[in-house]
């Protein structure tokens, strides 16, 4: 798989694997061996750029991880994150600097390693100046604890006051077709300041795959149950989005999960997605989607296309939605 650099110096794949969904959000966790299986395949298909936080069942996820990796630790990108109340976003935000050194030594426990490649604020914390986070940060570094940072949802200003303080090496947001919000004013702001762009959910939340209609039943502890843009009626209302993915796959002979990667891939150069899955198949699937080349008249159509559908319902629930940063 090829390559590409996020802010001044950090090379990764072009696509990376988000390991959430291996034990946390999705409904029932994937066991032990096989979460294991999973990842080494993604590294034997060329995946280097391996995404887990505190906050997936408090640090169950980066044990996961951190087993998995071992026999090629030094040969990947490791990404975590800090910004909860011991771990769990039920309990709030919390950035103090003492919180993110307890979540340092976490990490570094759980992950079985020496250092942490990127370190992101999982959402931003209006008690903490973002200079003291930026500043906490920057001792950590010169610790060797961690090697680069980023910010996770966090808006144009924070942006702004924490690069200033600490260089930023990468933002993890939302986006993909069913979420364009990062382009009107993030991404110019992170060309303009060499930052890249590590999109979460590129796949909206599995809607963009074609598999999800009205019609789906998610597992009670599966979170898109709170998700009102994952109601049924809204499921249904944003079915022009899947059914313009769905006829562009047809027309290439790929599939909309490809379809969808190959977008993203081709909006940005700092762009490298992070798609989650607990199955081989679509882990295959997915990474086959680097090797697909939109041209300029596919894009173009694709651009006029989603300008014309309207996506109905938030992304988070009412709760999650207070602690994304503006």
């Amino acid at each position: 798989m090829k390559k590409r650099v996020l802010g001044k110096g950090l090379e990764v794949s072009e696509l990376g694997l988000g390991c959430m969904g291996l034990s946390f959000g999705y409904g029932t966790q994937t066991d032990e061996k096989t979460g294991i299986e999973l990842i080494r395949k993604a590294y034997d298909l060329g995946v280097t750029f391996f995404d887990t936080a505190e906050a997936y069942s408090k640090g169950s996820n980066e044990q996961l991880l951190g087993k998995a990796v071992k026999p090629f630790r030094d040969k990947i990108i490791l990404a975590t994150k800090f910004g909860f109340k011991d771990g769990d976003p039920s309990q709030g935000l919390d950035s103090s600097p003492k919180r993110i050194r307890q979540v340092v030594e976490n990490s570094l426990k759980y992950l079985d390693t020496d250092y942490i490649d990127l370190f992101y604020q999982h959402r931003v914390d209006p008690n903490v100046p973002i200079e003291e986070v930026a500043g906490t940060i920057k001792n950590l570094i010169s610790e060797g604890k961690v090697k680069y940072w980023g910010l996770s949802e966090a808006g144009v200003e924070t942006i702004k006051k924490a690069h200033k303080e600490q260089p930023l090496t990468a933002l993890q947001s939302e986006y993909s077709m069913f979420y364009r919000e990062p382009e009107k004013e993030i991404l110019p702001l992170l060309d303009q300041l060499e930052i890249g762009f590590v999109p979460f959910s590129p796949l909206g939340k599995g809607l963009l795959t074609g598999a999800i209609d009205e019609n789906t039943k998610f597992e009670s502890s599966d979170f898109r149950n709170t998700v009102p843009r994952f109601s049924e009626e809204n499921r249904k209302a944003n079915q022009a989005l899947v059914d313009l993915v769905k006829q562009m796959a047809s027309q290439k002979k790929v599939t909309p999960a490809q379809i969808a990667l190959a977008w993203l891939l081709a909006q940005k150069p700092f762009i490298s997605p992070i798609p989650g899955t607990t199955k081989i198949h679509r882990l295959q699937e997915n990474i086959e989607s680097a090797n697909i080349n939109l041209s300029s008249d596919d894009l173009a159509t694709i651009h006029t296309a989603l300008n014309s559908i309207q996506i109905v319902g938030e992304r988070y629930s009412a709760a999650s939605q207070k602690m994304i940063n503006r």
